[in-house]
């Protein structure tokens, strides 16, 4: 079952959502060489505590840490530690949530560590965080999921790869229904599947968690022994972005954006809802 939200509780998916934007404007600084992934875990930790919110990672499932710290070619699901000491070159994805009244926010982006990183690598993060967009610009009133699966795959597929080749959309993990629980119906697929079919229609108050994940060659991924860690099976690096974004009456509001989409959606010719908290 979809659980479809009321604009009030949109509000405070959008209260949610901007906990979020905060979090990852803090560890996005502190992604420094030098740093360790349990650092930039604290720095999250400080951001929730000092609004007031709760950490939907923290002890979900048993997941020890308030963010995902995934570097190079861990996907996704990296676990902090201080063990893990960023360096130049290093491309990090850091994934992180928070509950405000009940209600989750959840959002992804990949960052680069210091300097001297491959222009392919610099494509690649661009890829994925354009068909994150060309998603969130397909969450429109009656269309299907499908359509929003057609959007990020479209995308990726149009997009050259420096050196040739195919970029790797990653099979086993996507994006996800989002609301009173950080994991809700619909699993959204970041590629058309006919098994799966059209999927729901999207009507206002539908609220999805969209997130391509994109290799540099495999699709396929392996969890490590730690039962969290998720790489790619043949170590190429891979990029991970994500936003939270909710359908209203006047359109896709993206949840955990500062501007709501505003900014990007519009060059996409998407007019974003209003911002309900002004």
């Amino acid at each position: 079952m979809v659980q479809i939200k009321t604009p009030e509780q949109i509000a405070k998916m959008r209260e949610a959502g901007l906990v979020v934007a905060a979090i990852h404007a803090a560890t996005r600084e502190a992604a420094v060489p030098g740093a360790t992934t349990k650092d930039l875990d604290e720095v999250a930790r400080k951001v929730i505590a000092d609004h007031g919110a709760k950490s939907n990672f923290l002890g979900y499932g048993g997941f020890p840490a308030t963010i995902c710290t995934s570097v190079n070619e861990v996907v996704v699901h990296g676990i902090p530690d201080a063990k893990t000491v960023l360096k130049d070159g290093d491309v990090i994805s850091i994934d992180a949530g928070a509950i405000v009244d009940g209600w989750h926010g959840d959002a992804a982006f990949t960052a680069f560590v210091g300097e001297g990183h491959a222009p392919e690598l610099i494509e690649l993060s661009r890829v994925t965080e354009e068909s994150m967009w060309a998603g969130i610009a397909a969450m429109k009133s009656g269309n299907r999921l499908v359509d929003v699966s057609r959007a990020i795959e479209t995308y990726i597929r149009r997009q050259p790869k420096p050196g040739g080749g195919r970029y790797g959309i990653i099979e086993d993990y996507g994006g996800h229904g989002i609301g009173t629980e950080m994991h809700m119906d619909p699993h959204l697929l970041n590629y058309v599947s006919r098994k799966r079919g059209k999927g729901p229609k999207l009507v206002p108050g539908f609220c999805l968690a969209i997130e391509p994940m994109v290799s540099l060659g495999t699709p396929h991924t392996e969890v490590l022994s730690d039962d969290w860690t998720v790489i790619t099976t043949d170590g190429t690096w891979s990029s991970h972005w994500e936003h939270s974004v909710a359908l209203t009456e006047a359109g896709p509001l993206v949840l955990t954006a500062v501007d709501g989409g505003r900014a990007k959606l519009a060059e996409l010719g998407v007019t974003a809802a209003p911002d309900p908290l002004g």
